[in-house]
């Protein structure tokens, strides 16, 4: 319900859902997240096939439900720790899904996005912003919200920037279907 009234929505929209297809052609782990769902409505339709799991929230900050998703639980030590001496010991690896940077798009950026990206930073993750997939509903909010993001460290970037950043060369197997996605 609330895209309706987004600052340049449909575009923003758009960006959103080429980011969420080369997600998943490109097998990047993607989550949604609604606010508030029973008043301001689900995510839109398009998206919801292209996101691995959504997560209704109440709070405007997402980090709560994104950061366990971000840096799973240690898993209990298999075997006997106390079968080795101390230093033949071998340090437990991070968990291969552990994930140490970010991209956010979503809408409002200077209430919900502003307030998961700060969260995130304090938690020491990398956190990539992609302007053209996020929106308010004036501009003077979302640019005030991209100027305080920066600020904080955050990383803007575009879509295609992300993109093509996933895909490091155009050697890559699914370069032609990225590209695609970019025209």
């Amino acid at each position: 319900r609330l895209m309706p009234a987004i600052h340049d929505g449909r575009a923003v929209l758009a960006n959103a859902l080429r980011l969420a297809q080369a997600a998943r052609l490109l097998e990047v782990p993607c989550w949604g997240t609604e606010q508030n769902p029973q008043g301001l409505g689900p995510l839109d339709a398009s998206l919801l096939p292209l996101i691995q799991k959504v997560l209704p929230k109440m709070t405007f900050a997402a980090a709560e439900q994104l950061v366990p998703r971000l840096r799973p639980p240690a898993r209990a030590p298999q075997g006997n720790a106390r079968s080795l001496p101390r230093h033949l010991q071998k340090a437990a690896a991070a968990p291969q899904d552990e994930r140490e940077s970010i991209v956010l798009a979503g809408c409002e950026a200077h209430v919900c996005l502003l307030q998961t990206a700060l969260e995130l930073v304090e938690q020491e993750f990398e956190v990539w912003i992609v302007t053209d997939a996020c929106g308010s509903r004036t501009e003077r909010n979302r640019d005030a919200a991209f100027d305080r993001l920066a600020g904080a460290g955050c990383e803007l970037v575009t879509t295609e920037m992300v993109i093509f950043e996933w895909l490091r060369s155009a050697e890559h197997p699914r370069f032609k279907e990225a590209l695609a996605l970019v025209k």
